[in-house]
């Protein structure tokens, strides 16, 4: 029963939003191995000022040996 959570910064239309969870369904269904009625995608939005402290020091940073697709970037 996989459950994906996305985090983007605001500002992205509820139509991208649901292209998003479709392509991510895809996704998981065809390299899980899954049922569609088995996969959940959530979208939470996040102020740009906010990913910092919302998403990159305790997903990301604070998850590091769990991340399989590691960010290029660095905010700090």
């Amino acid at each position: 029963m996989p459950h994906v959570i996305v985090k983007l910064n605001s500002g992205r239309s509820e139509q991208q939003k649901s292209k998003i969870a479709e392509e991510i369904t895809k996704a998981v269904m065809a390299s899980a191995q899954c049922a569609e009625l088995s996969v959940s995608v959530s979208i939470e939005d996040v102020e740009p000022d906010d990913w910092v402290e919302k998403v990159y020091k305790p997903d990301i940073t604070g998850n590091w040996d769990k991340l399989y697709k590691k960010p290029g970037y660095n905010p700090l």
